[in-house]
């Protein structure tokens, strides 16, 4: 029996690793790539160093509209430690922890040599690329698929993998093609957004603190949405951005898509302190002002704002501090509302929400459950988490089951 025959289509984080596990379990592996190189999203991923997976995972983060079982499976299907081993003992690249952030990164700290990496392991492999070949469509044909590929000639195949990322970060090439692909040949579809985006703010309130960042607890709800998250925060000179923004920013884009009225609120927690916390610091101690006391927890100008924003004055004595006026400068350290207008969009989302339904695929091959000989794996599928190289373990998950799946014989 000849070996099957299988296209790969786009050369990301998924559909690379599904062209090496399937070129590995025997099949003629054929991976197509739109661009000249491949992967441009590895290249750009954590400042241009990579951030390849999480040091430890929280399967509780993914988010998706589709069953969370279907996705923990997923997850599940190649642990984390396996996931570590792989990069260094077959792909080559030595993986060191930030321990401030519980992310992995290569030990050069350079993004090119994990994406030269799996290429270079795809073709080890025996995998055939072909780059700068644009994909239009995918069609069944009498003995399986046919490829069609523009002004290239069409490529027939047993299977297809569909692996072209969604619409995050236009300019690496993703333009939703694997999405419309997929919607035209039946597939149940999760409306798409922007998802782990930064925030945009017309308000001038904070316009004048950018540059400014620092850890924070960011809340924010929504009508049935709610996400929670403490890390990194930053002002930017038309909002907000940094780790905790983008991990709650999904509820901002769903609610501002949606129309909701009221919309999306977003709350701040400006330091670890609580409420029993910042009341004790803003006891009378002395000459200390409002601004002092607030200050010696946060960055001056950040403090000012804070206690504008509260309508207290800062040059206030603590003794003279009115018991409402103490309340509500409280309340704007630990429950601070963040004013928000709108976001920017699938130009900076680091990743696409929505997308193909997970009830869509076997999560053990991931082959359509409309479309035998289709599979779907990485960002085309509705799921996504949060900053921290979990939509990288995401994509080597289920590209590597979509290559081994695909690989099978019939």
């Amino acid at each position: 029996m000849s070996a099957r025959r299988v296209v790969v289509v786009g050369a990301g984080a998924a559909g690379t690793m599904a062209a090496i596990f399937a070129a590995g379990a025997g099949a003629e592996t054929i991976l197509v790539e739109r661009t000249r190189d491949g992967g441009r999203k590895i290249l750009i991923s954590g400042g241009g160093r990579c951030n390849v997976l999480p040091a430890s995972l929280d399967e509780t983060r993914f988010i998706t509209d589709s069953s969370p079982n279907t996705l923990r499976k997923l997850v599940r299907s190649w642990p984390l430690a396996e996931q570590i081993k792989f990069f260094e003992h077959e792909v080559g690249v030595p993986l060191v922890e930030e321990s401030e952030s519980k992310k992995l990164f290569p030990a050069s700290h350079k993004a090119r040599d994990v994406r030269d990496g799996l290429l270079a392991l795809a073709k080890q492999r025996g995998v055939s690329l072909y780059s700068e070949t644009q994909v239009v469509d995918v069609v069944p044909s009498e003995n399986g698929w046919t490829v069609l590929c523009g002004i290239a000639p069409p490529i027939d195949c047993d299977a297809v993998i569909i692996a072209t990322g969604g619409l995050s970060v236009p300019n690496t090439g993703s333009d939703g093609t694997g999405l419309r692909i997929a919607e035209k040949l039946g597939h149940v579809m999760h409306a798409t957004y922007a998802a782990l985006t930064p925030i945009v703010a017309s308000s001038a309130q904070y316009a004048s603190l950018s540059g400014i960042s620092l850890p924070v607890t960011i809340s924010a709800t929504s009508q049935g949405r709610s996400a929670t998250a403490t890390g990194g925060f930053l002002f930017t000179h038309i909002g907000y951005s940094g780790p905790s923004v983008l991990d709650v920013s999904h509820v901002v884009v769903r609610s501002r898509t949606a129309g909701e009225r009221p919309p999306a609120r977003l709350t701040v927690r400006w330091t670890p302190l609580g409420d029993e916390e910042w009341t004790e610091r803003l006891k009378p101690r002395g000459a200390r002002t409002v601004l002092g006391a607030v200050r010696a927890e946060l960055p001056d100008r950040l403090a000012a704002a804070l206690i504008d924003a509260a309508g207290v004055p800062p040059d206030r004595v603590l003794s003279d501090l009115q018991r409402d006026e103490r309340m509500q400068l409280v309340e704007t350290l630990v429950r601070g509302v963040l004013p928000w207008s709108s976001d920017e969009g699938y130009k900076k989302a680091e990743v696409t929400g929505g997308g193909v339904s997970l009830a869509e695929i076997d999560p053990r091959t991931m082959e359509s459950r409309r479309q035998p000989g289709l599979y779907l794996c990485g960002e085309v599928l509705d799921a996504f988490g949060p900053i921290g190289g979990y939509n990288f373990l995401w994509a080597w998950a289920t590209g590597r089951a979509a290559g081994l799946g695909a690989a099978r014989p019939m």
